[in-house]
């Protein structure tokens, strides 16, 4: 028989890792080798058991599921994260890809498939959730769609000015600047300013001093 592929599971939740491994029990291909609560005890696991796939939750107490991805692959660039998360919105997607995760589903999926995504990934697959495929930002546009005007008013944005300042520095009205604010939250797929300003520097919309 070939060997099977090894899974470490990262949960801060012991009832939920217990669920993952007993849906993964039924598959004769995978097993699970180790279990971590925290993003620590993922990275040193991680270095230790040298799992094929590491499904891991994004929210981890001392240490998140994004960052001890991006230390779990600077030592080990051959590891595959699957990365699991209750957040459907694309900046946390492409953040997740951005550190490095091969795979992104749904931890809430009714239809959660756990088995197959794992064994996607390590076919050399890129595994995104059914629900998130509706936005095209995903596929690299990155703000290609914002007009000058707006990226001119993103720029004010991550630089902290309100609605009614950045009306004043472009001689525009405080409503015609709300109206600019939410077609580009709606553009990028961003619901908060603060996901908005982190979203702009990573991808370069504006240019930092």
């Amino acid at each position: 028989m070939p060997d099977k592929i090894s899974v470490l599971l990262v949960d801060d939740h012991g009832l939920v890792r217990k669920g993952f491994r007993r849906i993964l029990e039924d598959e004769p291909d995978i097993a699970v080798v180790g279990e971590a609560s925290n993003g620590q005890e993922a990275v040193k696991l991680a270095q230790d058991l040298n799992p094929a796939v590491i499904v891991m939750d994004c929210a981890l107490p001392e240490m998140d599921g994004l960052e001890a991805t991006r230390r779990i692959l600077k030592a080990r660039p051959e590891s595959l994260v699957l990365m699991l998360s209750m957040h459907p919105e694309e900046t946390w997607v492409r953040q997740a890809l951005d550190a490095g995760a091969r795979g992104y589903i749904l931890k809430n999926a009714m239809d959660l498939e756990l088995g197959t995504s794992i064994r996607r990934i390590a076919a050399g697959e890129t595994v995104l959730d059914s629900q998130l495929h509706r936005s095209s930002s995903l596929k690299g546009e990155r703000g290609s769609a914002l007009t000058q005007r707006e990226l001119e008013i993103l720029r004010l944005i991550v630089d902290g000015k309100s609605n009614k300042e950045i009306a004043a520095a472009l001689h525009l009205s405080a409503n015609t600047v709300a109206v600019h604010r939410a077609n580009i939250m709606d553009a990028l797929g961003i619901h908060k300013t603060a996901e908005l300003v982190v979203y702009a520097i990573r991808n370069g919309l504006v240019n930092l001093p």
